[in-house]
């Protein structure tokens, strides 16, 4: 077991790897994935595998943690990723999910999100961890406020078009 698996009652949560690509090519070339989190100029095998390793595979060595696959305990089909993401935008970690439309409504970005952010309390001593969504994106307004973050601004950040919605633990005094 890697130190950054996680299990949930139906969920099991392990680092991206290299035979992860087909799936990271359906995911992020989802027409809900480009509306809301962007194009990773992800458009072959080749292209998913590059997007694990410069950007998952890279935080897991630069922060001791990222982005992670996340299947169904039951039977083990992958159904989204979720996990910590630093970016150097941000002055502390965002808690970032992407799950395939055929399994939305089901829970499991709550889930994923609720035991990514223990893990990061338990394992990881992360503490202090915000959201961002496109203001337009519902679903995710909802999965950060049922993991309990608070809209605090809307900001602009690099590399994401449009503004973003930054969402902050409650009383939070930080930024």
């Amino acid at each position: 077991m890697h130190s950054l698996d996680i299990e949930t009652p139906r969920l099991l949560l392990r680092p991206l790897q290299e035979s992860d690509a087909p799936f990271i090519l359906e995911l992020v070339n989802e027409p809900a994935f480009l509306a809301n989190i962007g194009d990773k100029d992800v458009h072959d095998l080749a292209g998913a595998r590059n997007y694990i390793e410069k950007g998952p595979q890279t935080s897991y060595r630069q922060h001791g943690h990222g982005l992670l696959m996340v299947a169904l305990r039951d039977g083990g089909e992958p159904v989204g990723i979720c996990g910590l993401v630093k970016r150097d935008s941000l002055p502390h970690p965002d808690i970032g999910y992407a799950f395939l439309a055929r399994h939305w409504g089901r829970g499991y970005a709550s889930e994923a999100g609720a035991a990514c952010l223990e893990h990061g309390r338990a394992r990881l001593d992360i503490h202090y961890v915000v959201g961002i969504t496109a203001p337009h994106n519902q679903g995710s307004i909802r999965v950060l406020e049922k993991l309990g973050l608070v809209y605090d601004r809307t900001l602009d950040l690099p590399g994401i078009d449009g503004p973003s919605l930054y969402f902050v633990p409650p009383g939070s005094d930080l930024v």
